[in-house]
């Protein structure tokens, strides 16, 4: 265990998002259990990726499975690459998947690189803009104070635009009216046009007229945008852009014709990568078996079923790792105990010799075996309760010398902090699947049919 190689913040971070039942956003490795080889096949990828190409991953997992706590150790793993990532987590009010405006302003929203942190898009692309004013004064031998510098600098960036421009008009109009108004040092001008070249909806008018645009971004464009956001990342030398969408299985909750919105959104970009018109993109995407397999998922949506289908052998050992879809497997007491064992030495711990002697592997082991038993042993449901209530344990431990968990602690599952799939295992009750509505009823095969061919 390289616990000691975790500074104390990072270690506090970790139990902090555990103590709330989270999966923590850094330090993840710490705690990845039976996910080599499937990380192995993802660096392949991204190393395809960074040459300039742009492909898909599609990570099929039930609840319990790890799909975020995967995704997030990719993004960080990519990060660590010089990727920049995005987790846009889709659901039907906040982020519905059919309006594309939406999810790529939840993607800006998102950005994260190693250099710059979270909400990273501006300082992409100021990095931009520093690199061309850095080439014109090193490579033409403008010194700072040179007052040809700035229409050299005007005929660089120009140079810069016009691969953009062959793509999409607005986005390069924005770049130049923002990079006007940062020379002017007109800030307010300058931070409203990188609001709206994030997507957000509610940019004054008197800013956008500056870029001689007008409304806010439609779902079209958000592509077409989505294709500038990778060029800026290419020409300042990043290797590519890695975005999850993630719990995409909240789609078969909607209605049918919005339903298949959502799937030809997901097609289309299937189709831009296929086409190369998203170069540097890794897409993940993740969804339960039901969204891979069930009629209210890919299934209705044919081409896209046979883009992502793979067929699964009985044994998991051999699963194609390298495949377009990728399934995770479950967790298991074993893994549920080595996970509980990392997070015990790992614990920022004033007394670690007595967090050890008390929260041995012996109680690791019962409290494995009573979280399971809550959920009427099934091992997949239990993680999340398992981590927070071993964290709560550990902190009782520090702060009461007398408390001894093997005698004093007592597993309550409260149903009120309770997940509905945490819930129904707890009542033994199949997990809900996708809501059915009245248009599903009475919708016949032939008129979904007539509507996908369109």
């Amino acid at each position: 265990m390289s616990a000691h190689l975790l500074s104390r913040t990072e270690s506090e971070d970790i139990v902090q998002a555990l103590r709330g039942g989270l999966v923590p956003r850094r330090g993840l490795h710490h705690l990845a259990t039976g996910m080599d080889a499937l990380l192995g096949a993802i660096e392949q990828e991204l190393e395809f990726v960074a040459t300039g190409k742009g492909t898909a991953k599609w990570i099929r997992g039930e609840y319990g499975s790890g799909k975020t706590f995967a995704t997030r150790l990719l993004c960080a793993r990519a990060r660590a690459r010089g990727f920049a990532t995005s987790e846009v987590q889709i659901s039907i009010n906040d982020t519905p998947l059919h309006h594309l405006e939406t999810v790529y302003r939840r993607l800006i929203e998102r950005l994260e690189t190693a250099a710059d942190g979270a909400g990273a898009f501006q300082g992409i692309v100021d990095a931009w803009l520093y690199q061309v004013g850095d080439e014109v004064q090193r490579i033409q031998g403008f010194s700072e104070d040179d007052p040809r510098l700035a229409d050299a600098t005007e005929k660089r960036l120009e140079d810069k635009l016009a691969e953009l421009a062959r793509q999409n008009q607005t986005f390069p109009a924005v770049l130049r009216a923002y990079h006007r108004a940062m020379f002017d040092g007109d800030f307010a001008t300058a931070q409203g046009l990188i609001a709206w070249l994030s997507g957000q909806p509610h940019v004054s008018a008197k800013i956008t007229a500056k870029a001689n645009i007008r409304g806010a971004l439609d779902g079209q464009a958000a592509l077409t945008f989505l294709s500038g956001l990778l060029c800026l990342l290419r020409q300042t030398d990043r290797p590519g852009l890695v975005v999850v969408l993630d719990e995409v299985e909240t789609i078969q909750r909607m209605n049918a014709q919005t339903r298949d919105k959502a799937l030809n959104a997901l097609r289309q970009l299937m189709d831009q990568l296929a086409h190369e018109q998203l170069q540097g993109l890794y897409l993940v995407v993740t969804g339960n078996r039901d969204f891979f397999e069930g009629h209210k998922g890919l299934k209705s949506l044919t081409p896209l079923y046979q883009r992502v289908s793979v067929s699964y052998g009985d044994d998991p050992r051999f699963d194609n790792l390298r495949a377009t879809q990728v399934r995770l497997s479950p967790f298991d007491a074993a893994r549920l105990l080595e996970v509980g064992r990392r997070v015990r030495d790992l614990y920022p711990a004033t007394q670690p010799e007595r967090v050890a002697a008390k929260v041995s592997d012996v109680f690791l082991q019962g409290l494995v075996e009573k979280v399971t038993a809550g959920f009427g042993g099934k091992v997949t449901v239990a993680p999340r309760v398992f981590l927070r209530e071993l964290v709560d344990v550990i902190d009782r431990v520090e702060q009461h010398e007398a408390y001894d968990p093997s005698e004093h602690y007592k597993l309550t599952l409260n149903g009120e902090t309770l997940t509905p799939e945490e819930v129904s295992a707890k009542e033994g009750r199949p997990s809900a699947g996708p809501a059915d509505s009245d248009e599903d009823d009475a919708e016949s095969s032939r008129g979904r049919a007539r509507r996908l061919e369109g």
